[in-house]
Order: C-alpha cells, then structure tokens, then sequence
C-alpha cells in the first residue's frame, strides 16, 4: 500500500537559465545563458515529486520514455524514493523539453504536439496500483486511458486531483480538486467570462475548484459556495518552472494529509509549496520538505499578520 498513484506525464528536460538582469529576448535578439542544468518536465511526474518530498510514499506511471533518456530521468528521480517500476522505455517515443528560464517567466520548446495528436505513447493505467494507493493525482492527457484511470479511482473510492480539464468532462466532474491554470483559460477558453466559467465548474464538479493566475490571486470554491480569493505569497522568484505541478501534488497532498484542514488552509499550503518551487532552480526536484513549508508558512503568515 502507498499513499499516492500519480498517473501522466513524465519527460526528459533540459533547463537553460538567463542572467539574473537578462529577460527572455525577442526574436532575433539575444540572451545570455549562465547555467545548464538536466531537469525532468511533465505534470505527473513533477507533482509525484513534490508528494515524496513532503514525506509520502508515491507509485508513478505514465507515457514511454526514450531508451537515450533513461540513464539521466533514473539518475535524477533516485533520491525520492518512488516506485518508478512502471517506467516504460521505448525506441523512438517519448518527448523532449528545452526551458529558457529567466526570473520571471519560462518559455518552453518540445514535441508534446506531436506526442499528443499522434497514436498513443502510454502505459494505460492498472486498477490494482489505484486499489493499492489511498489518493491519486492524474493528468487529463491520455484520452480514453485518462477517463479510465478515473474511473478506476470512482469505482474503488480513491480521491484524486487533476488539472485542465473541461468543466463537463467525467475526470474533472468527479476529482476531489481540479486547478485550472491561466494557460488554459487563455488558450482552450479564449474570450470566455472567466466568472461564468468558473461558475460552470463549480456547479459541475463535486470537488474543490480552483483557477490559477501565476504569481496573481487566485479563485477557490466548492459547489454551492461563494468564490473566494487568495493572494499568494509575495516572493522574489528565480525560477517558476513546476510550480504549478508542485501545487497540486500538494493540494493533494493537504487534502489527504491535511487532518480535516478547511479549504483556506489547505490553498494556503499548496501556494506555500509552491512558492518554494520558484526560490530553486530544476523544476520540482527541489521541491521544499514539510519542516520547510511549515517554517516558511510561519515566517510569511506573521508578516503578514
């Protein structure tokens, strides 16, 4: 038995930082790369990551990996301590990521639109690893795999969190959390009402929903309450890379760990997680531990207060 079964995405990345003075530069321009560090993208995996940091015990599984990857994703994934047995490598699959990050913003370059529209690159998901974990994150990715491994959590009572996923869709209706970033309601939901939207969310989904904005307040509600705002914790980022994906391996983690927290203290500790993601640079793998996050939400909160 373990206490997460993270099921999506997982890529090999590569992190190029700029200058602490240097913005990222406008076509034909210029800017100055000081670090190159391996790193790991995608959401699952991320979020698997930040949930092993903060102490759980996590099961991933999700797309094929090239086999050219395997030796650096193994060697960077070691220190948590996950069950990576369902890693899958497979010659000429798998995707790619190249992130220019500068202090504010990171600008991605990859393959996913490829991996995405073309035939499936992915382990579909076993309804006994879902039996054996006690809450689930899952990515909405994977087509029919996706809607299956939510099924899975239905019929065995496993609550998961999932991300970006239309209000009307069977994995959004029934997660226990689903976070919308600003990425999709600025793409997916171009020109909509983001009031009306969230409200179509609220109403549609039976767990907690959340609209993201990066470093801006953010929405929070359940179905039948009144939208709330929370700020975020004022920073100085070097890096917001992952962290999105490390706030919802710790929404999940806050609403299976959290002991009865209310939904304000839950947001408040996924936000914490995650503005300590942006203080390091390397996504989520330097995700902060809990002594670091409650430390942290202490210092914050009595400066705030």
């Amino acid at each position: 038995m373990f206490d997460f079964y993270c099921y999506g995405m997982i890529s090999a990345s590569t992190v190029h930082i700029l200058a602490a003075d240097t913005v990222y530069p406008q076509a034909n321009g210029y800017g100055e790369i000081t670090e190159t560090l391996p790193s790991i993208g995608g959401e699952a995996i991320n979020s698997a990551v930040t949930l092993s940091r903060l102490g759980a015990s996590v099961k991933f599984d999700g797309n094929w990996l090239n086999p050219k990857h395997e030796k650096k994703i193994r060697e960077l994934l070691s220190p948590y301590g996950m069950d990576l047995s369902r890693l899958t490598f497979k010659e000429g699959h798998g995707t790619e990521e190249f992130v220019i990050a500068d202090k504010n913003t990171r600008t991605c370059f990859g393959n996913y639109q490829a991996f995405h529209t073309g035939p499936p690159q992915w382990n579909p998901p076993r309804e006994e690893d879902i039996k054996n974990a006690r809450y689930a994150v899952l990515d909405p990715y994977f087509r029919e795999e996706s809607r299956l491994a939510a099924e899975m959590c239905v019929r065995n009572n496993k609550p998961y969190v999932t991300l970006d996923c239309p209000y009307d869709d069977f994995v959004a209706g029934n997660a226990g959390a689903v976070v919308i970033s600003h990425e999709i309601l600025n793409s997916d939901y171009a020109g909509r009402d983001d009031e009306k939207l969230f409200d179509c969310y609220r109403k549609n989904c039976g767990g907690l929903v959340i609209f993201t904005y990066g470093e801006k307040e953010f929405w929070y509600a359940r179905n039948g309450e009144e939208k709330q705002i929370y700020k975020p914790y004022p920073i100085d980022p070097v890096d917001t890379t992952g962290a999105g994906d490390a706030f919802r391996g710790a929404l999940a983690f806050a609403l299976y760990k959290g002991c009865g927290w209310d939904d304000r203290k839950t947001v408040d500790f996924a936000a914490a997680v995650a503005a300590n993601v942006c203080l390091k640079y390397q996504h989520a793998l330097n995700a902060p531990d809990m002594e670091t996050v409650l430390k942290f939400i202490e210092e914050k909160n009595s400066v705030r207060e």
